[in-house]
């Protein structure tokens, strides 16, 4: 009996290696892919705005890299004495103006070249509502859109929910921005499986249909712009709540670890693959608990991986086995 429906993904003609440069931008579900994607030595960065819901607050984000663009604290406002930026997850808060200016400043910076020289942008879409300010919020460009609401009050924010025409057309412009800044990035979209069931079941689903329509637009007038159906492959083909955590909102570890295979399976070559098998063999290795750190078995162990390792590093000068490498050699000399 078959108890999911699966369906054929289409492979990138330009596959992703290990030795490319990702960059991850999006919702919740991007930090969980880039999380596997970091276990397996990609070479990533992830988020420099923190986590981002909307098509607006993407864009935005990525036209500050794009810039270098630079904050002063007369883009802040305080709330509960804390400093925040209304383009910025919370993480970039701070009890100090300069504090917070600091760390915005330094990511962007940090964004800026990375995205220069990235070979893959992989963008995950969370939800088509827009929460925009309303003149009761503070130092706040009226209608702008808000990327976080640091829990501010409710009158401080109008919702509203984006038409595809009018993600298509953000998107156009940026994807022409990206292509002068680097000319060699490919970029991935993707639909969070998230549910965003605060907005309601019947809103979720407005607002993921709206980026469904938008993103297979893009798809089919950029040649450099390919989807991956991460949100089908949880809605339609697991299909179950047994997928998703206590919330009923959130794909749970097997849903992700499925659809990272699945990623795996139709965006990596093949000598990738087999590559990250080595490298899942050597995380294992390195979180080995022994019984005994000096028994004869487990520094053969020890040797036998720090080879591996060696090799591995040998072969392949950028990835970054540093730690392995350490722990192996630390442990066989004692």
């Amino acid at each position: 009996m078959k108890f999911h429906f699966e369906f054929d993904i289409k492979k990138l003609e330009q596959p992703i290696q290990l030795q490319n440069k990702l960059f991850l931008m999006g919702s919740c579900f991007t930090e969980n892919i880039g999380e596997k994607l970091r276990k397996h030595k990609f070479q990533i960065l992830e988020n420099p705005h923190g986590i981002l819901f909307n098509p607006v607050s993407v864009v935005n984000a990525i036209t500050d890299y794009i810039s270098n663009k630079k904050y002063t604290t007369s883009d802040l406002f305080q709330l509960n004495e804390v400093w925040h930026s209304w383009n910025h997850h919370s993480r970039f808060s701070g009890l100090t103006a300069e504090d917070s200016i600091t760390k915005i400043n330094q990511s962007i910076s940090i964004a800026h070249l990375y995205l220069k020289e990235s070979d893959f942008l992989i963008i995950t879409l969370g939800s088509a509502w827009l929460y925009t300010l309303t003149e009761n919020a503070p130092n706040a460009q009226l209608h702008a859109v808000a990327s976080n609401n640091h829990k501010a009050p409710s009158e401080w924010f109008q919702k509203r929910l984006m038409t595809a025409a009018e993600i298509v057309s953000i998107f156009d412009e940026l994807i022409r921005k990206l292509n002068s800044f680097n000319p060699k990035l490919q970029i991935l979209l993707t639909i969070s499986p998230v549910r965003h069931l605060r907005e309601g079941l019947v809103e979720n689903n407005r607002s993921k249909a709206v980026l469904i329509q938008a993103v297979h637009q893009l798809v089919e007038i950029n040649v450099h712009v390919n989807y991956f159906p991460a949100y089908e492959l949880v809605i339609d083909d697991l299909r179950d709540y047994r997928f998703y955590a206590e919330d009923l909102v959130h794909p749970n570890y097997q849903a992700t670890q499925y659809v990272w295979e699945k990623l795996v399976e139709s965006c990596m070559n093949e000598t990738t693959k087999t590559v990250m098998k080595e490298i899942a063999e050597i995380n294992l290795a390195f979180q080995h608990k022994p019984f005994n750190p000096r028994s004869e078995n487990h520094l053969q162990f020890l040797s036998r991986y720090y080879s591996k390792t060696n090799n591995l590093k040998e072969k392949y000068p950028f990835l970054d086995l540093t730690l392995e490498l350490d722990y192996f050699e630390k442990g066989v000399k004692g």
